[in-house]
């Protein structure tokens, strides 16, 4: 979500596409009796091309990134939806792949070197790389950036094909974690995804923030769903105070924006009076 933010875009489908992705990767093992391995393939490549039709949509119809993952965000959890009939579950998976989700290796879980595989690769992408580095200068001044020539429709594709493919990974190990896949697996990710962007010093207007800072936002999420919410009766708050958190932080990002606004305001009103 971050390179899609710094680009100044947002893409609410990534919660409903987890859902559609967990429930192929099981119809993938179990009715096309597949292996897990290349289950797991396929499902990549289900996430690939539905970060590709945001893609195209965004970039090809020139279409609002928040219309159009609107849209997607309803039609992978319908799809989801129809695919099971509302009822259907993908239960009994081996062992072998429930240790990734259930189990730990050398005193960790067994999915944090996936998770530190993709930090990294994130980071490097942002930060280290002039590739990544124009997806700042994207947020700021699309228009700068392809008069500077450089391809502003192929860079914010990837964001969202990326984001397709992590969508993917994260669905596979949600299935190994719960040992099952049903149609509203991931239902309200989308949130707890942009709060921690955001959180973690983002704009959601794009150009500024860092995968770091995303990390601290992660962190505080993750303080949220395991602290304060088991100390606090019912669970059910969990939504509410993520949803509070993230108007804070959204606030946060805009406010000093607008005090310096009326400070500048007042400044020139100040210089125009008339001297009496």
């Amino acid at each position: 979500m971050t390179p899609i933010i710094l680009t100044g875009g947002i893409d609410l489908s990534v919660g409903s596409l987890l859902g559609l992705c967990a429930i192929l990767f099981g119809k993938f093992w179990r009715d096309a009796h597949m292996p897990i391995p290349a289950a797991a393939l396929c499902t990549l490549g289900v996430g690939a091309l539905a970060g590709g039709l945001n893609a195209a949509l965004i970039t090809r119809l020139r279409l609002p990134p928040l219309i159009v993952t609107l849209g997607t965000f309803s039609l992978f959890r319908g799809l989801a939806e129809a695919i099971t009939r509302g009822v259907d579950t993908f239960t009994d998976f081996p062992s072998s792949f429930l240790f990734l989700g259930q189990e730990r290796w050398l005193g960790i879980p067994a999915q944090a070197p996936i998770f530190i595989a993709a930090v990294i690769f994130f980071w490097l992408l942002v930060h280290q790389t002039t590739f990544g580095r124009s997806f700042r200068a994207l947020g700021f001044a699309p228009e700068g950036v392809r008069f500077a020539g450089i391809p502003v429709e192929r860079r914010i594709a990837i964001t969202y094909v990326l984001a397709g493919i992590i969508s993917a990974i994260a669905a596979i190990i949600y299935t190994a974690r719960l040992g099952q896949a049903k149609a509203d697996a991931g239902n309200g990710y989308e949130l707890y995804a942009i709060t921690a962007v955001v959180l973690g010093g983002t704009s959601i207007f794009g150009g500024t923030g860092s995968i770091h800072g995303t990390l601290l936002g992660v962190a505080a999420i993750a303080v949220l769903q395991s602290g304060i919410v088991h100390a606090l009766q019912p669970s059910e708050m969990a939504g509410m105070l993520t949803g509070a958190l993230l108007i804070l932080a959204l606030t946060g990002s805009v406010l000093p924006k607008m005090i310096s606004g009326l400070r500048a305001r007042k400044s020139a009103l100040k210089l125009t009076k008339p001297i009496a």
